[in-house]
């Protein structure tokens, strides 16, 4: 099946090269560029406009016993940023969309970019359309006709959400619950695997959350039980300007940072599972909380130190 979808695939990358023959190559174009490349370099050798063009457009990479075609560098420290043909675009497209947690287009054209230089936007869209994984992802039922006053944070780290996801029809090794916390400002999320609900286990990771990243002025949750306990509260002797904040009962709105969160982090915990061929999400939330802070967070809206801090905490989460 992943065959047949890979031959649609490139039977797609096919038809835009024939309407535009001047970002994507195929494979027989792609070596027949290497050897003009090799022959205009050549000592001696004639050169034309064309091999000029080429000369100031790209160079040869040897990777072993293979040649590799990538973009003209200024220097030979420069990182390399490879072309790939049409053949094993493909490839090069799934390793990107897997890294990313099956994530969209734009977070797709990020990774690629890194490493390669004629993936165009089509063509991540085209492969995303093929994705049995992203085809699975349910569909969020919006709520019309609610108006939420919004919640604005100037600091990182001031207010924090934190909320349950239910896993117990999903239970491994004794873990029933994920617990999701989240920063306001810049959505940096930390992802727990709970045996249970009960306040103490829930007050036990949050103090482990406290003391990685700080206690938050203002710390919102729902009506649950394990967030009104008393347990819970006896974190303000520990951090006394702690505030705890509940949103409505039954209103998922007041909570609607947190819950999109939620929402977004089952779509890829289930493309993980479905990559990896496991069940076994309590690992999964790991590579899960890593895809979600692996994406950019707009400088501006971050001071120097709050800057210094997701560093820190970016070091910090990768050596865990």
């Amino acid at each position: 099946m992943a065959e047949s979808y890979e031959n649609q695939f490139n039977a797609e990358l096919f038809k835009k090269y024939e309407i535009c023959k001047k970002i994507l190559i195929p494979k027989e174009v792609y070596f027949t560029m290497i050897e003009n490349i090799k022959a205009a370099a050549g000592a001696g050798g004639t050169k034309n406009r064309h091999g000029y063009y080429l000369l100031s457009k790209f160079e040869i990479l040897q990777c072993g016993d293979v040649e590799k075609l990538i973009k003209k560098r200024a220097t030979q420290d420069e990182e390399p940023v490879y072309y790939v043909c049409i053949e094993d675009t493909y490839d090069v497209v799934k390793r990107a969309h897997t890294a990313t947690g099956h994530g969209g287009r734009d977070r797709m054209a990020k990774e690629v970019n890194k490493k390669y230089a004629n993936i165009t936007r089509e063509a991540l869209e085209i492969f995303k359309s093929y994705c049995q994984e992203c085809q699975k992802k349910r569909k969020r039922p919006k709520t019309k006709g609610v108006v939420v006053r919004p919640i604005l944070t100037k600091e990182f780290a001031s207010r924090a959400q934190v909320d349950l996801i239910d896993m117990q029809s999903m239970a491994q090794n004794s873990f029933k619950w994920i617990m999701v916390y989240q920063d306001h400002l810049t959505k940096f999320v930390i992802l727990r695997a709970l045996t249970s609900k009960r306040a103490a286990e829930v007050a036990h990771n949050l103090l482990d959350i406290f003391l990685l990243v700080g206690a938050p002025s203002i710390l919102q949750s729902d009506n649950g039980s394990e967030f009104t306990a008393e347990v819970i509260s006896e974190l303000k002797l520990v951090w006394p300007r702690l505030v705890m904040v509940h949103g409505k009962p039954r209103h998922p709105q007041s909570q609607g940072s947190v819950e999109r969160a939620n929402g977004d982090i089952k779509d890829m915990l289930v493309a993980w599972m479905g990559d990896n061929n496991t069940n076994d999400w309590s690992v999964g939330i790991k590579f899960v909380q890593f895809q979600k802070n692996s994406r950019k967070i707009p400088v501006c809206i971050l001071e120097s130190n709050e800057l210094h801090m997701l560093l820190c905490l970016d070091v910090k989460l990768k050596l865990d």
